[in-house]
């Protein structure tokens, strides 16, 4: 599960600004780390199907946060890929 901590440090790299928690570069970097924790969980628990599940959940909405951000704001696409360790 992704604590308040995880989650403001995630946010932190990616704000637009102070309180911006809703914008595709913040979701995103959320995202990120959410997925990096169910991966994690999925290494000790081969056979737990319903995280499996939600991991590819959370695969599809982060690549639809990056495909609108590659879209609409392709600079802040580069720099938010930069950031999160993904390749563009």
């Amino acid at each position: 599960m992704l604590t308040k901590r995880k989650k403001a440090n995630a946010l932190k790299e990616t704000q637009l600004h102070d309180k911006d928690t809703g914008s595709a570069a913040a979701q995103a970097a959320i995202l990120t780390r959410r997925i990096e924790e169910v991966t994690n969980h999925l290494k000790t628990h081969k056979k737990d199907n319903s995280s499996r599940r939600g991991l590819i959940q959370l695969v599809a909405d982060r690549r639809s946060h990056l495909k609108y951000l590659e879209k609409n704001q392709p600079e802040v696409h580069k720099k938010v890929t930069k950031k999160l360790g993904l390749r563009a």
